[in-house]
C-alpha cells in the first residue's frame, strides 16, 4: 500500500510542479513514469525489510540488479522523449557497473573505501549527468534522475554489498533523532549568525506571503531531508566520519577532517571558489557531525542539515 500511495503523491507533485514552472504538461507527463520508477527504487533503499532480502542475494547478483535499476529510469525517460542515446546509455551503465561491482571485486580496505568516496564525489562535482540525460525543457531538470540514481546506487552498494554498520540509515527520523537534530540546528544558528556577519555571507531577507512561504519551507525541508541530506549525510557522516575517526583513533579528529572536506566540496557551489559558502558549509558540517555522534544515526544529522538548508533558502537565497 505504501508504494501506490507514493506514486499518487509523486504524480500529483509532478503535475503541480509542471504548472508552477510553466512546463508543458504533456512533456512532464511523458517523463513522469521515469521519476516514479526512480521513486520506487528509492523506496527499496529506505526499506529495511526489502534491503534485508537483497542482502541475502549473492553479491554479484545484487551488483547486476543495481546496474539494471540504474539504467531503467534513463531508458524510460529517453524512450518517452525519443532521445535515447547509445553512447549515453553505455556511459551510464559503465558508471553504475563500477560502483556496483566495486566491493564485489575489490577488498574491504581503507584505501579502497577512500577511492570509492572519491569516485562518488568526483562524478557529482564534474556534472556528468547533465551530459548524459536530455533536458528538453530547462526547468524540468531530467538530469536529477542521474543524481538520484548515483546516490541510491552508491548507498545500496555500501549497505547491501559492503555491509557497512553503525550508520543509522533510514528515511524517517525517530523522536530522539528529531530532538537531537533540532538541538544542533539551533546551536549552529547561534554560531552561524556571528560567522556569517564576520565574513559577509549573504544578506537576510524577509519573504512575502507567509502562507506560500510556509508551504515552500515544508516542501523544501522534506525534499532536502530525503535527497540532499540523505546522500550527503550517509557518505560524509555515516561513512567518512566513522572511518576517519577509526583510522585516526579519535572521534574529534574524524569530525574535524570530515567537516573540512565537507566544506571544501562546496567551493564549487554556483561559482568557484565560493569560499564564503565553503566556510559556512564546513561550520555546518561540525554541527551535523556532532548530531551524528550524539545519535549514532545519520537521521539526526539529516534533520539538522535539512533545517539549515531550508532556513538558507527561505531567508537568504
Amino acid at each position: 500500500m505504501i508504494l501506490p500511495a507514493l506514486w499518487a503523491i509523486g504524480a500529483i507533485a509532478g503535475y503541480v510542479f509542471a504548472l508552477q514552472q510553466n512546463i508543458p504538461v504533456a512533456t512532464a507527463m511523458r517523463v513522469l513514469p521515469a521519476f516514479l520508477l526512480e521513486l520506487s527504487f528509492f523506496y527499496v533503499l529506505g526499506s529495511e525489510k526489502l534491503r534485508g532480502r537483497i542482502e541475502k542475494w549473492p553479491s554479484s547478483v545484487t551488483a547486476l540488479a543495481l546496474i539494471g535499476a540504474a539504467v531503467a529510469p534513463y531508458v524510460e525517460a529517453t524512450l518517452a522523449l525519443k532521445s535515447f542515446g547509445r553512447t549515453e546509455f553505455f556511459a551510464l551503465a559503465g558508471l553504475a557497473a563500477v560502483v556496483a561491482f566495486w566491493y564485489v571485486i575489490l577488498p574491504h580496505k581503507p584505501a579502497v573505501d577512500i577511492l570509492f568516496l572519491i569516485l562518488m564525489g568526483a562524478v557529482m562535482l564534474t556534472h556528468v549527468f547533465p551530459r548524459i540525460y536530455p533536458n528538453p525543457v530547462p526547468k524540468l531538470q531530467i538530469p536529477v534522475l542521474g543524481q538520484l540514481m548515483w546516490i541510491r546506487t552508491g548507498a545500496m552498494a555500501m549497505l547491501c554489498i559492503r555491509r557497512v554498520s553503525g550508520v543509522g540509515f533510514g528515511f524517517w527520523p525517530s523522536k530522539r533523532d528529531w530532538t537531537i537534530g533540532v538541538a544542533y540546528y539551533a546551536a549552529f544558528v547561534v554560531v552561524a549568525i556571528g560567522v556569517a556577519w564576520w565574513i559577509g555571507f549573504g544578506k537576510p531577507r524577509l519573504p512575502h506571503g507567509w502562507e506560500k512561504t510556509t508551504l515552500y519551507a515544508i516542501a523544501t525541508f522534506f525534499g532536502i531531508l530525503w535527497v540532499v541530506a540523505l546522500g550527503e549525510e550517509f557518505f560524509f557522516r555515516g561513512l567518512l566520519q566513522q572511518w576517519t575517526a577509526r583510522w585516526l583513533s579519535s572521534e574529534t579528529a574524524g569530525l574535524i577532517v570530515t567537516s573540512m572536506l565537507f566544506g571544501s566540496v562546496h567551493l564549487w557551489f554556483r561559482a568557484f571558489p565560493n569560499w564564503r559558502f565553503a566556510i559556512m558549509a564546513g561550520l555546518a558540517g561540525v554541527f551535523y557531525g556532532l548530531a551524528f555522534q550524539r545519535a549514532r544515526s545519520i537521521r539526526a544529522s539529516m534533520v539538522a542539515h535539512a533545517l539549515v538548508v531550508t532556513t538558507w533558502r527561505v531567508f537568504f537565497s
